[in-house]
């Protein structure tokens, strides 16, 4: 029994995991756009080596933050898919078994 309690909370936790992730995401994305976006200052050149454009280091910096965003989601629903399926399972068979 206490098997089915601790898979139960480890999948709850796991769900309130994805979740928060899911909705830090979110807030990110919607509401605070400019919150993961770092200031990039050019460096001395090397010599040979030719300065990048303020234009090309956004563009960069814009796809750099895209990929970020979507390892976010990959994780959070990866925690989703996983954590609702151990809970729900866990805790019906507990509903169940006290019956």
């Amino acid at each position: 029994m206490v098997y089915l309690y601790l898979f139960a909370a480890v999948g709850l936790i796991t769900v309130i995991v994805g979740t928060v992730r899911m909705v830090d995401l979110g807030l990110k994305t919607f509401v605070f756009k400019n919150v993961d976006k770092y200031e990039i200052y050019p460096t001395k050149p090397i010599e040979g080596q030719m300065i990048e454009s303020a234009e090309v280091i956004q563009l960069r910096q814009d796809r750099e933050t895209t990929r970020n965003r979507q390892r976010q989601l990959v994780e959070a629903l990866s925690m989703l898919i996983v954590g609702i399926p151990v809970y729900l399972y866990h805790w019906k068979t507990i509903q169940t078994s006290q019956k």
